[in-house]
């Protein structure tokens, strides 16, 4: 069993993985290579790229598990990653997954389930590497942050990304409608940019955190400062010094904590909350919004000061809808990411389906389609997504190519799914409160007579925004 197939086992010598290396060893005939900690394994893989298998528990003195996982796959994109954790601990399984393990075993370890997760692994790390031979060539930042992109627009973004890198001062501004990757494009500054990228990235979401803890959540505080704070605690600009600090929805963000924030720019200092004293700092500021600063300057509720001083260099995301020619190569690494966890064959998509979803407007960009692809892996049965398993907005589409017929075929599920047109009806009436309130979420719950959290919720869940 595992003849000529290239197994990597990190681990430290008293772990887990330990014993996974063990079972390799005694009970098959693979060529198993182990690495003491993160950093041996990656300089491994950096040197021999054709290990099929990585097996690494989730935790070690010089890098997490995460880390060696999302760079591991960088390097060596058909490597097919397993982690090995204790029972428990929920966070760290959907962590381990999202960062691009195939699955986990937890302790104690059964040599009957280690058969069975490597056997699968090995059938989906086939299917991996055959699809990566037909996969267009791309840039190598999408190796950093997942950036996706073979189109005009996203090679021009490409090649400013590189040159912003390529400086570590300079604070930009990431315009763009919600969806279109503004946390990833970000993400792909700080991690090319070699003075920063040895140093935290940390991102911080202006609308998700209530107006009167985000002061404390930006600047942190001493103890005693207010009521409930029984010890000091650090901020996301202390966490982030020297590296980069990432502010989603800056619009939202109001007067008083402008003036701060402009502050910290200016001097590059700040005080906790509670502090006469100065820290100084080193910080790159990454802002993004889906509003329109300029009118938000002009209207007086964002200042004119903040604003030039955040848009040292300013970046307009293109919309999914002005780059349709990245849709195949986006679904291509969406069904890598969810055919994982199918039970049945991997699926794929027609080359009518795909003309169909190049038709589509995608109001909800790049998280709208991997939110389709996603539940087509969850919801289809067969192996095959055609036009008439697609959702009923699709089939009413005309193709680029000029064809107007409605395809209809019996998807019951598709059809009568309660659940499924109920939240459809609800998320269009949050949409149209956002319109309503110009992006203000605050007043459209008042419209929409919810609670501000439970419509915070809805909207991050359900990756609803509205273009202001």
């Amino acid at each position: 069993m595992l003849k000529n197939i290239s197994v990597l086992v990190v681990e430290p010598g008293d772990n887990a993985a330990s014993e996974v290396a063990g079972f390799f060893n005694e009970q098959t005939e693979a060529n198993i290579f182990q690495a003491k900690n993160s950093t041996e394994a990656l300089e491994f893989i950096n040197n021999k790229r054709s290990v099929e298998l990585l097996v690494t528990d989730l935790f070690f003195p010089d890098k997490s598990g995460l880390e060696l996982i999302q760079k591991g796959i960088a390097i060596n994109p058909a490597m097919v990653p397993i982690v090995v954790m204790p029972p428990g601990g929920r966070q760290h399984v959907v962590e381990s997954l999202q960062a691009g393990a195939y699955f986990y075993i937890h302790t104690p370890i059964y040599q009957q389930e280690i058969l069975e997760v490597v056997k699968n692994a090995l059938e989906y790390q086939k299917l991996l590497a055959q699809s990566l031979q037909h996969k267009p060539r791309l840039r190598k930042s999408d190796g950093f942050a997942g950036i996706i992109g073979e189109s005009r627009p996203m090679k021009k973004l490409f090649e400013i990304i590189e040159r912003i890198a390529g400086n570590s001062e300079g604070n930009v501004l990431l315009k763009g409608e919600s969806g279109t990757g503004k946390e990833l494009v970000a993400r792909a500054i700080h991690d090319l940019t070699p003075e920063r990228n040895q140093y935290n990235f940390v991102p911080l979401n202006c609308a998700a955190i209530p107006e009167e803890l985000l002061e404390s959540e930006l600047f942190g505080y001493e103890k005693g400062a207010f009521t409930g704070a029984n010890r000091a605690k650090k901020g996301r600009l202390a966490h982030a010094d020297k590296g980069t600090l990432f502010l989603d929805e800056i619009g939202d963000m109001k007067a008083n904590l402008q003036a701060k924030l402009l502050r910290v720019l200016q001097e590059q200092n700040f005080e906790a909350v509670g502090s006469v004293k100065s820290t100084q700092i080193d910080v790159r500021v990454i802002a993004a919004t889906n509003r329109n600063l300029e009118k938000a300057v002009a209207d007086g509720t964002f200042r004119e000061d903040l604003y030039y001083r955040l848009s040292v260099v300013p970046i307009t995301l293109p919309p999914l809808r002005k780059r349709t020619e990245d849709i195949p190569h986006l679904v291509q690494k969406f069904l890598l990411m969810y055919n994982r966890g199918r039970k049945n064959v991997p699926l794929g998509f027609t080359d009518q389906a795909l003309q169909r979803l190049k038709a589509y407007e995608w109001p909800g960009n790049v998280r709208e389609l991997q939110n389709l692809v996603q539940r087509m892996c969850i919801l289809h049965g067969g192996d095959t997504v055609d036009v008439g398993s697609l959702p009923q907005r699709f089939q009413d589409l005309c193709d680029p190519a000029g064809n107007s017929e409605t395809e209809k075929q019996n998807n019951i599920s598709e059809d009568l799914d309660f659940h499924a047109m109920t939240q459809e009806f609800e998320n269009q009436l949050i949409l149209k409160a956002l319109h309503m309130a110009e992006g203000n979420k605050k007043e459209a719950a008042r419209l929409l007579n919810m609670k501000r959290t439970t419509l915070l919720e809805k909207i991050k869940k359900r990756h609803l925004e509205v273009k202001i």
